[in-house]
């Protein structure tokens, strides 16, 4: 399969290389535009008032690899390879191996999963690849999961236009207790934020917010109850893989607010 694959974690993060050599090895056409910097927690934000420059990569990816450093967000990554550096539409848009998980309400702020949105916004299936750890370097068996997916994608293509967002537990491979397709959770955090003063006495601060807990999504959005949520499989070792879309339209609330009568209306 011909594939684009990108990034938050920029173009010399080791997962991203994991997941790109392993996929090239696999013989998969596999071109890489990232980030020239880590750009995690930036959504999907493009770059409007000021130019994106695209450089081109040697020596870090598989020979077979070409590879781009973008000098914009995920999502310009994306745009930018599908209108102006490739010559053709890839099969697939991929994103990651992320250094972190990508569970539950923090997907309105990746730019791992906002890189694959900007796929699926332009026609393309894509899925995003999370390792659920901030320190650990085994991105292997997440890229090897990768590899099946795509193989299955290859062989059995999504019903319908979509985003699969994948959470891979950091875990040895035969740790994992395999995969659950899920639905998205809902993650509470404390957002404190540290008051510092810089050398030069000027006052600054710093965003330290950690979990506070896990809860049910909210009543109402016709979600089965039966299918188990991201950060619940997760914590049991399972490989998490959510749908997505980027329509946002709360359906149930339209049938609620038909009788409103809006002021001007």
């Amino acid at each position: 399969m011909k594939l684009l694959i990108s990034n938050d974690d920029g173009i010399s993060a080791l997962g991203v290389r994991t997941l790109a050599n392993t996929l090239a090895q696999a013989g998969h056409e596999v071109t890489v535009v990232c980030p020239d910097r880590e750009r995690s927690a930036t959504g999907h934000g493009l770059t409007l008032h000021q130019p994106i420059r695209a450089e081109i990569v040697d020596s870090i990816f598989h020979p077979d690899i070409k590879a781009w450093a973008c000098s914009g967000t995920p999502s310009d990554c994306v745009k930018l390879a599908l209108w102006a550096l490739l010559d053709s539409p890839p099969d697939l848009v991929l994103s990651g191996i992320n250094q972190g998980a990508n569970v539950g309400t923090e997907i309105l702020y990746s730019g791992t999963v906002s890189a694959a949105m900007e796929g699926i916004i332009e026609g393309i299936p894509s899925v995003a690849f999370s390792l659920t750890s901030y320190t650990s370097k085994e991105f292997q068996p997440a890229a090897d999961f990768a590899q099946k997916l795509v193989e299955q994608l290859a062989a059995q293509p999504l019903p319908e236009l979509m985003l699969l967002n994948v959470n891979i537990p950091a875990v040895k491979s035969e740790e994992i207790a395999g995969a659950a397709i899920t639905r998205q959770g809902v993650r509470r955090y404390v957002d404190v934020f540290d008051k510092r003063v810089d050398p030069r006495g000027k006052t600054y601060y710093w965003l330290t917010g950690e979990v506070l807990e896990d809860v049910e999504p909210p009543a109402g959005l016709n979600l089965p109850p039966d299918v188990p949520t991201d950060v619940q499989v997760i914590r049991e070792n399972y490989i998490s893989v959510t749908p997505l879309q980027y329509n946002l339209t709360y359906g149930n609330a339209l049938e609620k607010l038909c009788n409103w009568k809006l002021p001007l209306s």
